[in-house]
């Protein structure tokens, strides 16, 4: 089995690399079915957008540092499942159906989960109250989940009934049912940047898993593009319809994040679809995650395994899902803590990346109380430490062991030191780079106003910036440094 797998990822590796991609889809499985393959690595033929509005937004996006990811699906019901893959017929440990399904065949199964539509009734959504939380944890843009691979809709869409406001789905009448439109409303009135999430496969149109070509046995199409391509046309025509929607009817959208690698963008002329949305969404940001093509207008590596670990030029966003359980909610995930998205977000920014975070609602359409304390605690951090991170840029040599730097456009330099809340500064001392410091700078402590810290040359290319007692800064995750010139504020 092992040579079949090994086998099998080298033919495909072959494939990418002659097609011109440099990175694996998220949609690979790694050796043995554990865990996601390869999550969307970093491109190494990453392409700038060519549209001059985009361009510009790109740089106005970076300087933006911290966003959310907002996911949500029917599966919630369950409890105990993510987003749309155990609706795939490729069965591995990380895509378990729920225990009464465990052994149905894969028709059985699919008509039970797409019929949880008639019972989603998530009355307790409130999109005021959790994009008020989104914005208090410091972050900037917000991704709306619009359409996830199960093809379920959370707006009001044209194309099909599969929708949160069908008529077969009670939470249809209810004065926030066209989740997208009242998600991204909210998120304008909290400064937010609105961004829509959108996969392009889908596995409940009948133009992508074609009924009449039999059961679904992979998360690809079940017929060949070539020899039925009036079927494919059908599934372009099906996607263009939805994107187009999601572009004109939902106000001022700022991202398209556009997910399900197995379906290129070159696939369903992603080109035209970009050119006619920008019309209506001028500099609008395109992130056709790992299919490159001029329309992956920054990357997306996926995962803790494929965030970056050094600096690198390209526009870059990791994404991590906050609980352990896949990107939405499930009654037993356990999350990361705010102390390691803080060093996420350090390590990211220094690196000249962004960070972005998945949580989502339950069935209900409550966050779980445990996400919102995290949120809160992030925000507490960037209140104090967000000058460091908002509008800044990396500075070589971009890290010197546990801190991290950055620097405005003024020239004022940042040394953000992360350390553990239970360890607190192992000691008062902290040293960096005597290059980022000149002789007439003024170093302060970020946060606490007016003290100047002393420091001095230590070795022959290290300066060692000395705090006073007297601060505290225990259970302080990370602490920023501002190093500016003599009287300059």
């Amino acid at each position: 089995m092992k040579k079949c797998m090994n086998l099998k990822f080298f033919l495909t590796a072959i494939l990418f690399a002659s097609a011109g991609y440099f990175c694996q889809a998220q949609e690979q499985i790694l050796e043995g079915g554990d865990s996601f393959g390869g999550a969307y690595k970093a491109s190494k033929n990453w392409i700038p957008p060519r549209d001059t509005k985009a361009i510009e937004k790109l740089h106005e996006f970076q300087d933006l540092k911290f966003g959310i990811m907002y996911n949500w699906g029917l599966q919630t019901q369950f409890g105990t499942v993510d987003q749309s893959w155990s609706l795939c017929p490729e069965r591995y440990d990380w895509n378990k159906r729920p225990t009464p399904y465990e052994n149905a065949d894969w028709a059985t199964y699919k008509k039970v989960y797409e019929d949880l539509q008639k019972t989603f009734n998530p009355l307790k959504f409130d999109p005021e109250k959790d994009t008020k939380i989104i914005a208090a944890s410091g972050a900037k843009y917000i991704l709306v989940d619009s359409k996830h691979h199960d093809g379920f809709c959370f707006f009001d869409t044209k194309t099909t009934d599969y929708k949160i406001t069908s008529n077969v789905c009670p939470f249809s009448i209810n004065k926030n049912a066209n989740v997208v439109k009242v998600m991204l409303e909210a998120a304008r009135k909290n400064n937010l940047w609105t961004g829509i999430y959108f996969s392009k496969a889908d596995w409940n149109t009948p133009y992508y898993w074609a009924p009449q070509f039999g059961p679904a046995t992979t998360r690809s199409e079940n017929y060949k593009r070539s020899e039925h391509p009036e079927v494919w046309d059908k599934f372009q025509r099906f996607t263009a319809d939805q994107l187009h929607e999601l572009t004109t009817d939902y106000g001022h959208v700022d991202i398209l994040w556009l997910d399900g690698g197995q379906v290129s963008g070159s696939s369903i002329n992603l080109a035209e679809i970009a050119k006619s949305a920008r019309e209506r969404q001028p500099g609008l940001l395109v992130a056709d995650r790992c299919n490159g093509g001029g329309y992956e207008d920054y990357l997306t590596p996926e995962g803790l395994h494929e965030m970056p670990t050094h600096y690198l030029a390209d526009a870059w966003e990791a994404c991590v899902s906050l609980g352990d359980h896949g990107w939405a909610w499930a009654k037993t995930s356990k999350y990361m803590s705010s102390e390691t998205i803080i060093h996420l977000l350090v390590k990211a920014v220094a690196r000249n990346g962004n960070l972005v975070v998945g949580i989502g609602p339950d069935a209900q359409g409550v966050l779980d109380p445990e996400v919102v304390k995290i949120l809160n605690e992030i925000g507490m951090w960037f209140k104090v430490n967000g000058e460091a991170i908002y509008n800044t840029r990396p500075i070589k040599p971009y890290e010197s062991g546990n801190v991290f730097f950055t620097t405005k456009q003024n020239g004022t330099v940042y040394a953000i030191s992360i350390q553990s809340k239970a360890d607190s500064l192992i000691s008062n001392k902290v040293r960096i780079p005597s290059a980022l410091v000149a002789m007439n700078s003024e170093i302060s402590l970020v946060g606490f106003k007016g003290e100047k810290l002393h420091y001095q040359p230590v070795d022959h290319d290290m300066i060692e910036i000395t705090l006073p007692s007297k601060i505290n800064l225990k259970e302080t995750p990370a602490v920023s440094f501002k190093i500016s010139k003599r009287g300059k504020k």
